[in-house]
Order: structure tokens, then C-alpha cells, then sequence
């Protein structure tokens, strides 16, 4: 029997040995709890907590960076994307990848100049404090919601194809204790345990995916054009559709502006996303952030030509239908390939990595979330600054606690949806909410507070809404592909008015009208601290003694 029939058969019951596979991912868990706990000896300050002690080099940061960006929807979702939907799928890719020219260019080195803990540090440094740091928290807890849903989402995919567990019971029981787990990352460790577990799993997620990558390729003799006939060949009367652009977003005039939609989010959502800029304060000197970005994109674009071969040869492998078949759906291929190439130990190997890379992205989407609270609405908002900063962090881990629970929450109800899409809704909504007001505040002297109110309230109710409003949360019909309904509603329920499952290219352009707007529209004078904050990010003149308060 071909490797795609073994693995066709065995998608009904479990793949591979579920004790070897909880087994590998239980060694994972236990030597990063030893690093965490190593790591949280030195957490005696809130830049400790936060900002890890702004001690990472350029090197590692960029590893670490590379560890949070890479995640299940970047291993997972892609993969099956393109196995499923081919060219169309490796856009996810090219948008990834492309997405972090735009935060080299425009925000890295700038953010990291401010030396401030959050995103809100910087909004407000020239703005008023209060209103701007309520509405760019607001704005950080629901990027961090959105990117948890699919992070989520995965965990629970994986472990329906890992261990045969189809009932729905079972994986919310997976996804809780993959939550808990995680805020115990972020209890103990802080940024700094939470980042040595990134760059852990980075080495790990590049190695394993490199060694599937060669494996693949090696069964072709090294030539891509034998692997794409195979994929074509195994993709039945469809096949072809799988090399060519529009297999998912070329039939329609619709699914045409959800293409353009899909990828200006993913270009512009990365410079926006919290925990990704938050990465920038790690490090000690603006030069370091440089070389962190740098770093990241090597590492990044490295993967992402990985994915290429991974998702073709999942399709080749094992073939479309038998991943749309399995549980976990799109989210399977990956494992399933893994399976068909080196069986069990492959397989257990390759989930403990797909386990790991959960469990880091989802430590630092909280740690981002809980520091935004604890640090931007609690001690400068609720305390107007007169708070201890052993007080704070003890805030911080409360919310990580909170967070961690809705986002099992969330993940229980985002389960089956496909990752990568989802992931997609948060670059909208970072891209959204946070680049307009980012961009204007480190580039327009003109700028001003209510045109930031303007900008991240405007932003992110337009995007949230039209999302909830679209046929993402209701109205799909069901997928013939995988025989159920790709809207979060189970049963749907038709109430969709926004025809584009992104909204990106409605909500992102609105965004930096409303801040342009709200600033020409306002009367309070041009901000005095507007000239310090420019000289600040250019020059970095001022940041290195910075504290962050």
C-alpha cells in the first residue's frame, strides 16, 4: 500500500502512538519549565517581568522574534493551505514574509528607541496620557483575543489527529490544558523565561521542518517539478488547479477583493501586532534591534520556503482528501506528512513541535496582553503612576490568569476553523487598530490625540464588527471539501452582510482617514514633546536611560 493509503486508512483511528507522541511533547514541556524557572530567578523588576531585562542580543532576540511569528498558523495552517488550495495558499506565505519589510523599515529601531515596555508607552509619550493608553489597551487585548483564538484552535486540531480524540468534549478538555500551561510559562518566567522557551522552539520548528523538507525532497530526487506532478496527480480532476493562481480566491469578483483584502492585512498587521513590537524592548541597544529584525527575516524567510515544499508534498504524500478528511481538517497536513515520511517517531517529534510552538506563541500573546492591562490601564490610568512596580507585576499575573481563561474559552469555540485564516483576522485588526496610530505618531508632527482615539477606536470597532458580520461568523454554506461549515456558528446562522471574509480593505484605509480626520478636525495645539519624540526615535538619543515609567 502506498504512503498515502497507510496514512488514508489510518485517519479514522489514531495516528501514530499517542504515548510517544504526549511522550516527546511531555519532555518538551518539562525541560522549558526548567529553563522558565532558571529564568525567573532574575525577575526582581518590572523591566525584568516585561521586558526581560532589556538583555537579549541582537542574535537571540531575532531568534526569539522568529519564535513568536512562527506560529501554528505559520507550521500548521499554511501547510495545509497550500496542500489544499496550492498557489493561492502559499500567498499566506509571500504575505508573512513581505509583512516584515514593513516593520524593519518603519517601526523596529523607532519603537525600540522610546525604550518603553508597551505599545501604549509610545502613544502616549507625545499625546494625552490617560485616553490614549485606555484606547491602545483596548486595542492590544483584542489582537491578543484574535491571535489566541487561533493559536487555540490548533491545539485543538492537533490533538483531535493525535490521539483519535473527534469529540468535542474531549478537545475542549486538550485546549484547557494547554492554556494552564501556558500561564504557567508566564507566572513564573516573565519575558525572560517566555523568550528562552521561543528560542527553543524556533530551533527546534526550523530543524524539524528542515528535515522534512530534505525528506521530501529527497523522494524526488531533489526535483520540485517531480514533486508537483505528483501533488497534481494526487489532487484527481482538481490537481491542476493546485499550481495555478485561483483555486480559492479566483473564482469570483468577490473572492477577488478578499484576495486584495487578505493581503494588504497580512503586509501591514505585523508592524501592528503588540507582541511582536513588544519583542523590540528586549534588547539594550537600537543596533541590536536592527540586527533582531534581520535576524528574524533570515530565519522567517528560511521557513517560509520550507512551507512551499511541506504543504506540495502533503499534497503529493497524502493527498488533499485524505487531509481534508481528517480530524483537524487543513490543520492535519503537516502531522500527516511527518507520518508518511519516517512514521511514529517522525510523527511524535514533529507534534511535540507543533505543541511547542502553541505553547510559546500563546506565553507571549499573554504576557503582551496581561503587561498592557497591568501596565497601561492599572498603574497609568486607574493609579495615575503612583504605584510600586512589585505592584504591578503582581497585577500583570493576575491578568495572565484571566486571559488564559478566555482564551481557552475562545479556543474552544474558534476549534475546526482553519489557522491560518484566523491569524489572518488579527493581522487585520493589529493592521487596523494599531499601524495608522503607530505610523502618525512617529512620522506627523500634526498628530494628535483625538485623532489616535479617532484612529484605534475607529479601526478596531470597524473591523471587529465587520468580522462578526461577515461570512466568517455565519451564513458559509457547508464546505463540500470537508463536509462541515466553516462559519464559528455550529449550526451557522445566516445574519452576514459584509460579503469579504478580511475586512482589511475596508477597515485599514478607514483607520488612517479617521486619524487624518480627528487631528485636522481638533483645535489642541501641536504637542511640544512631538519634536523630543522624533529626535528620541531617530537618534535614539535619551533611550538607553530610559526606565520605561
Amino acid at each position: 500500500m502506498s504512503s498515502s493509503g497507510m496514512v488514508s486508512a489510518a485517519v479514522t483511528e489514531t495516528i501514530g502512538e499517542p504515548i510517544v507522541n504526549i511522550g516527546i511533547f511531555l519532555l518538551f514541556v518539562a525541560v522549558t519549565l526548567v529553563i522558565v524557572f532558571r529564568a525567573s530567578r532574575n525577575n526582581r523588576t518590572a523591566a525584568d517581568y516585561y521586558a526581560a531585562g532589556r538583555s537579549f542580543t541582537g542574535p537571540q532576540n531575532g531568534t526569539a522574534i522568529s519564535g513568536d511569528y512562527l506560529s501554528a498558523a505559520s507550521f500548521l495552517g499554511i501547510a495545509g493551505a497550500i496542500a489544499i488550495n496550492g498557489y493561492d495558499g502559499f500567498l499566506f506565505s509571500i504575505g508573512f514574509l513581505v509583512a516584515w519589510l514593513v516593520a524593519l523599515l518603519l517601526v523596529a529601531e523607532l519603537m525600540r528607541n522610546t525604550a518603553r515596555f508597551t505599545m501604549a508607552d509610545v502613544l502616549s509619550f507625545r499625546l494625552r496620557e490617560r485616553p490614549v493608553r485606555m484606547a491602545a489597551a483596548t486595542s492590544t487585548l483584542a489582537v491578543s483575543f484574535f491571535y489566541l483564538l487561533a493559536q487555540m484552535a490548533g491545539a485543538g486540531g492537533l490533538v483531535a489527529l493525535l490521539l483519535g480524540v473527534t469529540d468535542k468534549a474531549g478537545q475542549a478538555l486538550v485546549i484547557a490544558v494547554v492554556g494552564i500551561i501556558m500561564i504557567i510559562y508566564v507566572l513564573v518566567g516573565g519575558m525572560k523565561g517566555t523568550t528562552w522557551v521561543q528560542i527553543v522552539k524556533a530551533a527546534l520548528l526550523i530543524t524539524g521542518a528542515g528535515i522534512m523538507t530534505l525528506w521530501v525532497l529527497g523522494k524526488y530526487g531533489f526535483n520540485l517539478s517531480a514533486l508537483l506532478g505528483d501533488a497534481i496527480a494526487a489532487g484527481g480532476e482538481t490537481g491542476a488547479a493546485l499550481i495555478e493562481p485561483g483555486k480559492q480566491y479566483g473564482a469570483t469578483g468577490t473572492s477577488r477583493l478578499d484576495f486584495i483584502s487578505l493581503s494588504i492585512a497580512l503586509v501591514l498587521g505585523t508592524a501592528g501586532l503588540p507582541h511582536i513590537l513588544m519583542r523590540f524592548y528586549t534588547v539594550p541597544t537600537a543596533k541590536e534591534a536592527r540586527r533582531s529584525v534581520v535576524w528574524a527575516i533570515w530565519l522567517i524567510g528560511i521557513f517560509y520556503l520550507f512551507t512551499l515544499v511541506l504543504g506540495y508534498g502533503a499534497a503529493a504524500l497524502v493527498g488533499p482528501e485524505t487531509i481534508a478528511a481528517a480530524p483537524g481538517a487543513a490543520n492535519s497536513a503537516a502531522p500527516l506528512l511527518a507520518f508518511a515520511l519516517g512514521g511514529t517517531l517522525l510523527l511524535g517529534f514533529i507534534a511535540a513541535v507543533a505543541f511547542a510552538t502553541i505553547l510559546a506563541v500563546v506565553a507571549g500573546l499573554t504576557i503582551t496582553a496581561s503587561a498592557s492591562f497591568a501596565h497601561d490601564v492599572y498603574a497609568n490610568v486607574i493609579k495615575r503612576g503612583e504605584v510600586a512596580p512589585d505592584a504591578e507585576v503582581k497585577v500583570a499575573r493576575r491578568t495572565a490568569v484571566v486571559i488564559g481563561v478566555v482564551a481557552i474559552g475562545g479556543g474552544i469555540l474558534a476549534n475546526g476553523q482553519n489557522i491560518a485564516f484566523l491569524v489572518a483576522l488579527a493581522f487585520a485588526v493589529a493592521a487596523s487598530a494599531n499601524l495608522p496610530t503607530i505610523l502618525y505618531s512617529l512620522f506627523w508632527k500634526r498628530f494628535n490625540t483625538r485623532g489616535a482615539l479617532w484612529s484605534i477606536y475607529g479601526g478596531l470597532i470597524s473591523c471587529v464588527t465587520l468580522i462578526v458580520f461577515s461570512p466568517v461568523v455565519s451564513g458559509k454554506p457547508i464546505s463540500e471539501a470537508t463536509g462541515r461549515s466553516p462559519s464559528m456558528l455550529q449550526p451557522p446562522i445566516d445574519f452576514q452582510w459584509f460579503p469579504l471574509d478580511n475586512p482589511g480593505l475596508v477597515s485599514i484605509p478607514l483607520a488612517f482617514f479617521l486619524g487624518w480626520l480627528g487631528s485636522v478636525t481638533s483645535k489642541e495645539p501641536t504637542s511640544t514633546r512631538a519634536i523630543e519624540m522624533e529626535v528620541r526615535a531617530f537618534t535614539g538619543i535619551g533611550a538607553e536611560k530610559a526606565t520605561g515609567h
